[in-house]
């Protein structure tokens, strides 16, 4: 038993550590637009475009991922990811056309995140925990927000000091330190998985969860033909089309209301640090109140916290950002777990992670139309004001399965 828990959270380490590799290192991009854009003068647009392409290839090869999981193992998946991202970012540090960046940072990015990113760490981690999967799944997520937390500071600190150029070495320096070490890895047990629970344990876990909206063995053909599947796309969809259009513009739009550079990719950075606490909370406040009021109150945090960063912006109030830092920070990434949760208890009976690779591949593309739609909107206005809006109705959207009666709302048992 205690070598089943060692290694249940050596993969469960693995899956935060990869998680906060992939999204640090890719969300630093929102800091370096500023320095591209004093290089070279392109257009704020034309940049948000490259996190858009990101977003797209991260998603599209979602299913490939998965696929190559199950074919070749986490140790090949893992090694290609470390080293398309090093590639990438070295290629990034040497570029000198919008060409050179679209194709390093935002297509060589996205297939080296996806490789490294929540596919790969959920199938690892359904092979070793049955019962506090919820929780375990929490935990992987809260790698996006430690990596936002330290990689973007950090990132703008480089920019500063030794240029953006060195700083995408250095980067790939440290990648390049870490691939030997994941290599040597005793992968072959990690894949293997044994449950923390089975059995009758792992039977009465499901017995817990309630009465599933649809009780058949699923296949990937019935899945995407029912309500519950495009349901919970939705619900990811909406939530991160929503979530980006503010989220790629959030630096930029604070540093032209008049904060400091460092300042704002402070404040961005913190509010990725209080989504740990948020992912965390989520799997414990689902099994006590139940997937729709924990889904409620995320939602409601998070157009708080838009608001507060819209009117910050206006009045360049220290008190309006920390409402922002704190509502949007806790709520942000909250989703993720719920809908993990949700989609492998709902479709647990058929090819349950193949089910989730399809939804996280559409939710990947809700998160690069909200990035593009910002940019366009900037370009046409002048100014971030429908990029809010625009924001505000697609979380109106996603929040609405849970408002109302629905497969994924009405069918959990919800617990007091």
């Amino acid at each position: 038993m205690a070598d089943r828990r060692s290694m249940a959270l050596t993969v469960l380490a693995l899956a935060f550590l990869f998680n906060f590799i992939s999204r640090g290192l890719a969300d630093s991009f929102l800091v370096f637009m500023l320095a591209f854009e004093k290089t070279f003068g392109w257009s704020h647009a034309a940049l948000a475009g490259v996190y858009s392409v990101y977003l797209l290839t991260l998603g599209a090869c979602a299913p490939m991922t998965g696929m190559l999981i199950d074919r070749l193992g986490p140790r090949a998946v893992y090694l290609v990811g470390l080293v398309l991202l090093a590639a990438s970012l070295c290629a990034a540090s040497f570029a000198n056309s919008l060409l050179g960046i679209y194709l390093s940072l935002g297509l060589g990015t996205g297939m080296a995140c996806s490789a490294l990113g929540m596919v790969p760490a959920a199938a690892l981690i359904g092979r070793w925990f049955d019962r506090n999967l919820s929780t375990a799944l929490g935990f992987a997520y809260a790698g996006f927000g430690s990596g936002i937390l330290l990689m973007v500071p950090l990132s703008q600190y480089l920019i500063d000091a030794i240029g953006w150029r060195e700083t995408y070495r250095w980067l790939t320096a440290a990648l390049l330190v870490l691939i030997p070490i994941v290599a040597f890895l005793p992968w072959r047990l990690l894949s293997q998985g044994r449950g923390l629970a089975s059995g009758d344990s792992a039977r009465q876990s499901d017995t817990d969860l309630g009465p599933t909206p649809v009780d058949l063995h699923w296949t990937i053909r019935s899945a995407v033909r029912s309500s519950p599947f495009w349901l919970l796309v939705q619900v990811f969809f909406f939530t991160a089309a929503g979530m980006h259009c503010v989220i790629v513009q959030t630096v930029a739009y604070l540093v032209e209301s008049g904060y400091r550079a460092i300042d704002a990719a402070a404040a961005f950075g913190t509010a990725g640090m209080l989504s740990i606490v948020g992912v965390l909370a989520t799997g414990v406040l689902s099994d006590r109140f139940g997937h729709r009021r924990v889904a409620l109150a995320s939602f409601a945090g998070t157009m708080s916290g838009m608001v507060a960063l819209y009117a910050s912006g206006k009045l360049a109030a220290a008190g309006l950002l920390a409402v922002y830092i704190l509502a949007f920070g806790v709520s942000q990434g909250a989703r993720g777990p719920i809908v993990s949760a949700l989609a492998n208890r709902i479709f647990r009976s058929g090819p349950a992670a193949s089910i989730f690779g399809l939804i996280f591949m559409l939710m990947s593309f809700g998160s690069a139309l909200g990035a593009w739609v910002s940019g366009l909107l900037h370009q046409m206005t002048g100014s971030y004001d429908m990029a809010f809006v625009f924001s505000a109705l697609c979380l109106l959207i996603a929040a609405a399965p849970f408002i109302f009666p629905s497969p994924i709302a009405s069918g959990m048992k919800e617990r007091s």
